[in-house]
């Protein structure tokens, strides 16, 4: 299994940085568009990319990454595109990739093949955000491990579970900061710090927050709660608005840059 994620942790920590993971939805409004982000969101200092496959009836999100996958759904990505998105973005980076897949995709495609095919794509990680650690059968049978890192969410509702679904933990621990669907937030939970510090008592694993991060003042004020931190709604809005106001991919990578100096500024990196 690669460890483009453990190593890229390692080297963060040498420096004392923190890891800045932005989501996009792969195909959204185009495949060249997320080729051109990724490209794009590694100048301007993303660690990780977390690149989400388009679902008709996404769960987790909220309103902006629900027009994110219509969007690519009606250009035409499908998981076999997907993959070959995925293999044209390794071409230009060797940052570590993670994708974002509801288990009915999986499931469809077939558990094992959709897997085979993301490691031979070159994805690094996998997180399947409706798929319980208490839930990993199927037809009565445990699922296999697949050949890429399965990242772990844990929210502040797992309360009694926090212990097991941490300890488990392989990649980073992605902590749901705040309940609900996806979105930017103007504030977070006031039972954000006990919650990570309960996260950090368990887990081995670097931890990573979102659900909720919409600004670069928000993202200071938080830094030190986590190893990482994961936006995703803010960026594909800003990506949004730059598309629709014919600014291309222009705002979001300024917006990710602002995120960037933000983390840095107390490491002596800006």
């Amino acid at each position: 299994m690669n460890n483009r994620i453990a190593h890229r942790f390692t080297s963060l920590k040498e420096t004392g940085r923190k890891a800045l993971i932005p989501f996009v939805t792969a195909g959204d409004p185009s495949a060249s568009v997320t080729l051109e982000m990724i490209t794009g969101l590694e100048a301007a200092g993303a660690d990780i990319i977390e690149l989400g496959m388009p679902y008709s009836d996404p769960l987790a999100d909220g309103p902006v990454l629900q027009r994110a996958a219509q969007r690519a759904l009606e250009a035409g990505m499908t998981p076999n595109a997907y993959f070959h998105l995925i293999k044209e973005a390794r071409r230009r980076t060797e940052l570590p990739l993670v994708g974002l897949v509801y288990v009915n995709t999986l499931f469809q495609y077939g558990w094992e093949a959709f897997g085979q095919q993301a490691a031979d794509a070159g994805m690094d990680g996998l997180i399947i955000p409706d798929l319980p650690l208490e839930s990993r059968y199927y037809h009565g049978k445990p699922l296999t491990p697949l050949p890429v890192t399965e990242i772990r969410l844990v929210a502040p509702t797992s309360k009694h579970r926090i212990q097991q679904i941490a300890g488990e933990a392989q990649g980073f621990l992605y902590c749901i900061a705040s309940l609900g669907v996806t979105g930017a937030r103007q504030g977070l939970s006031e039972n954000l710090i006990p919650f990570m510090e309960e996260v950090s008592r368990h887990s081995a694993c670097p931890t990573a927050l979102g659900f909720g991060i919409s600004s670069p003042e928000m993202i200071q004020q938080i830094r030190c709660l986590a190893d990482s931190f994961i936006v995703g709604s803010a960026l594909v809005a800003a990506l949004e608005n730059g598309i629709q106001a014919e600014k291309g991919v222009q705002p979001a990578l300024n917006f990710i840059r602002e995120l960037r100096e933000a983390l840095d500024k107390e490491t002596g990196e800006v």
